[in-house]
């Protein structure tokens, strides 16, 4: 499983309850700018939308070498799931305070997958109390690392 691109603000912004991976509808030149890394996913969410799950402003530069018919970059994309994992999607994100959103894309038997979570989001306090946490282990780890040295 090799990792395409990380969303780097999903797990600062929203407290992830569950995670999902799901297959995406892309067109050949979307798969060539994927393989070239020419993508980001830090602002797309996702939907679901008539028993289907719609992933949104997730954005693939054209590939240069397509032609005229080449992809929109910010099209919206399918996600393939099974139907007992959309329904549960839906009870999940039709919580209030609830997104579906991706963490990743990555490589999986050669084929492109999302891994999509639900989310809740944050406020200002979450986001210190964890600021606050990572530097206290932190700072234990530097601790203990320097009783090592000198021992």
């Amino acid at each position: 499983m090799a990792e395409i691109l990380h969303n780097s603000k999903a797990r600062r912004d929203y407290l992830i309850l569950d995670t999902f991976e799901a297959g995406i509808v892309l067109h050949g030149s979307e798969v060539k700018t994927l393989r070239a890394g020419k993508a980001q996913i830090s602002d797309a969410f996702a939907r679901v939308e008539k028993n289907e799950v719609w992933l949104y402003n997730a954005h693939i530069d054209e590939y240069a070498q397509a032609n005229r018919f080449g992809h929109q970059p910010k099209a919206p994309r399918k996600l393939l799931l099974h139907k007992s994992e959309i329904r549960k999607l839906f009870t999940l994100a039709s919580v209030k305070g609830n997104a579906l959103i991706p963490l990743s894309l990555f490589w999986k038997n050669n084929k492109v997958k999302v891994s999509l979570a639900v989310g809740k989001g944050k406020v200002e306090f979450d986001k210190r109390q964890d600021i606050k946490e990572r530097d206290a282990d932190r700072e234990l780890k530097r601790a203990t690392m320097r009783r090592l040295k000198r021992s």
